[in-house]
């Protein structure tokens, strides 16, 4: 991915936010009342930083950010789990109010949409199982494949549900924000 210092490149660097990806959440929040004071959050795929904090300064009780590469966060109420989403023990995780997942793969120049579901899922399969009655959930996912049937299979875990682009994405990208408000628990 072509690294450009675009508009919200530079006004996170000013603003002091770690990733430009801060803005998608402040956009998403702002619309969708997602996080709200007190709550504790779950971010998957947490680094370098930006979305923890877009969390605390929303008054958050508790932060706990999964990810491969450390989180740049000195925070009393951020817990930084060194996991790979494959492996983690989410029981040792409690239950939140709200899970957020800005999670992508690695890549070198290519970008697969079916990798990016992949890893959207297991966010998914994290959250069903970390997720409070009535609790909310953000996910990234590239438009591919995948992308409809993933839509239809989280819209009957919520209240409420909502297909967004931030106006903070890049007009090329073709990701996608699912938002999934009141989660119904379990519905298997």
């Amino acid at each position: 991915m072509i690294k450009r210092k675009d508009f919200y490149f530079k006004k996170a660097k000013k603003e002091g936010f770690l990733a430009r990806s801060a803005y998608k959440l402040i956009e998403l929040n702002g619309k969708y009342n997602l996080i709200r004071k007190n709550s504790d959050v779950l971010d998957i795929g947490c680094s370098p930083g930006g979305w923890v904090q877009v969390c605390l300064k929303l008054h958050a009780r508790r932060v706990v950010g999964i990810d491969i590469e450390k989180a740049k966060i000195k925070d009393s109420r951020f817990e930084f789990v060194n996991e790979d989403v494959n492996e983690i023990d989410v029981a040792k995780l409690g239950k939140f109010d709200v899970v957020l997942s800005d999670i992508s793969p690695k890549t070198k120049g290519f970008f697969d949409s079916e990798e990016s579901a992949d890893l959207s899922r297991k966010a998914w399969k994290i959250a069903v199982q970390v997720l409070k009655p009535k609790g909310n959930f953000l996910c990234k996912i590239f438009q591919g494949a995948e992308f409809d049937e993933f839509c239809r299979e989280l819209r009957k875990y919520f209240y409420f549900f909502k297909i967004s682009k931030p106006k903070a994405s890049r007009k090329e990208s073709r990701e996608m924000y699912l938002i999934g408000k009141g989660f119904l628990g379990d519905t298997k």
